[in-house]
């Protein structure tokens, strides 16, 4: 039985405390989707949103609100009440609260108390997301929201999309899905191939960007991608893989696939995008919105069908193994814990460094009395310097 010696083990914990992981205070403030558009209506929408109780719904003129989900008085969960035209009936005391979160109506007072609400927060409807800040509103730039205009261009992108509660925490979902060698294993039923793993790869670290390319030449395509890409028994295919972090709530995956024996000017490149997006939901779960797109076929229904039945199948893999991940977490003595990386594992190390850095920053800073949080920008980010692994 070979295990790490004291020092070595004494050196993997001291790295990995470095590392965000299942414990690590959430990164408030950023961008984060609070549902599908198509989700948010007159009726009220109640989720849990990075540890903190929230409901959404649409006012009269269509435009969507987030506010607390509890009422002032006794925390009665104000989704219990109604909505009346563009106010909230708490369905406990009959306490009224307009669409900026302010009491306006206390129905056993004749005068209502000033100063007396619940939390709105600032939300940025965009395509088929409505995205929310539960940070310090000061903060609430909507040029911070992680480019995604792809998925608002439904003239050059076909599109489908679907929702998982994931029971994991959100950094294991992160490191999951930016090293994808696990395909090779995880998914050996669905869409990866026993090549992908040994493929070679390279890395691009700099400040809150982290990505890595892998290019899968010459391979055999999974019918998964084989069949809507008219590569079906093409022993010459190329898959070409960027898996890139680009903020805590968004991690995209962006794909194209051509015969590689084909002189480039011959090729027909079919590509495709995954936006693979996070919100905790507690630490040890998190929403997991997910819509996928492709540059071909847009007007194949069957297509669509047959590529969103299995991708989701392959999906829900990643969800059940993500949540076998957190019962080992869950259930195994920290002491008798350590984790070992590996080359490949280069970007996932930096990018839970960088959550872990800005989350403890925040959690400083809440700490301090009238203190701002400062957070890192991602608005001053350095050249992505390429770094060959």
């Amino acid at each position: 039985m070979t295990l790490p010696s004291s020092p070595v083990l004494q050196a993997l914990k001291k790295s990995a405390s470095s590392m965000a992981n299942r414990n690590t205070p959430f990164v408030y403030n950023e961008w984060y989707v609070a549902a599908f558009a198509q989700e948010v209506s007159r009726e009220f929408l109640p989720r849990i949103l990075l540890g903190k109780r929230v409901m959404l719904f649409r006012t009269e003129t269509g435009q969507a609100v987030a506010l607390s989900d509890r009422c002032a008085h006794r925390a009665y969960p104000l989704s219990l009440g109604k909505l009346d035209g563009d106010t909230i009936v708490c369905g406990y005391h009959g306490f009224r609260f307009n669409t900026e979160g302010n009491c306006i109506e206390v129905p056993s007072s004749s005068k209502c108390p000033k100063d007396l609400g619940v939390a709105r927060y600032k939300v940025a409807e965009r395509g088929p997301l409505v995205w929310i800040w539960m940070g310090d509103p000061d903060q609430a730039d909507e040029s911070r929201l992680p480019e995604h205009e792809w998925l608002c261009d439904e003239s050059a992108w076909a599109t489908s999309s679907g929702y998982f509660n994931l029971q994991s925490n959100y950094v294991s979902m992160h490191e999951n899905l930016l090293d994808l060698t696990h395909l090779s294993f995880l998914h050996a039923a669905t869409f990866g191939t026993p090549d992908y793993a040994r493929a070679e790869f390279r890395s691009e670290i700099s400040q809150g960007y982290f990505a890595l390319h892998r290019d899968v030449v010459p391979t055999t395509l999974p019918a998964l991608w084989a069949k809507p890409t008219g590569l079906e028994g093409c022993a010459t295919a190329a898959r070409i893989v960027k898996s890139e972090f680009k903020s805590p709530a968004f991690h995209q995956v962006n794909v194209s696939f051509y015969d590689s024996k084909l002189a480039e000017q011959d090729r027909r490149v079919s590509r495709i995008k995954t936006a693979h997006i996070l919100t905790p939901q507690t630490n040890s779960s998190c929403h997991y919105f997910i819509v996928h797109g492709r540059d071909f076929g847009l007007e194949d229904d069957a297509i669509t069908g047959f590529m969103h039945e299995n991708l989701f199948k392959a999906f829900q893999e990643d969800v059940d193994g993500m949540a076998a991940l957190e019962q080992v977490w869950e259930t195994t003595d920290p002491d008798d814990m350590y984790e070992i990386s590996v080359v490949s594992d280069g970007p996932s190390v930096a990018m839970r460094r960088y959550l872990k850095q800005r989350a403890d920053a925040e959690a400083a800073a809440r700490a301090l009395p009238n203190a701002s949080v400062q957070t890192v920008s991602t608005a001053e980010t350095p050249s992505r310097k390429a770094e060959t692994a």
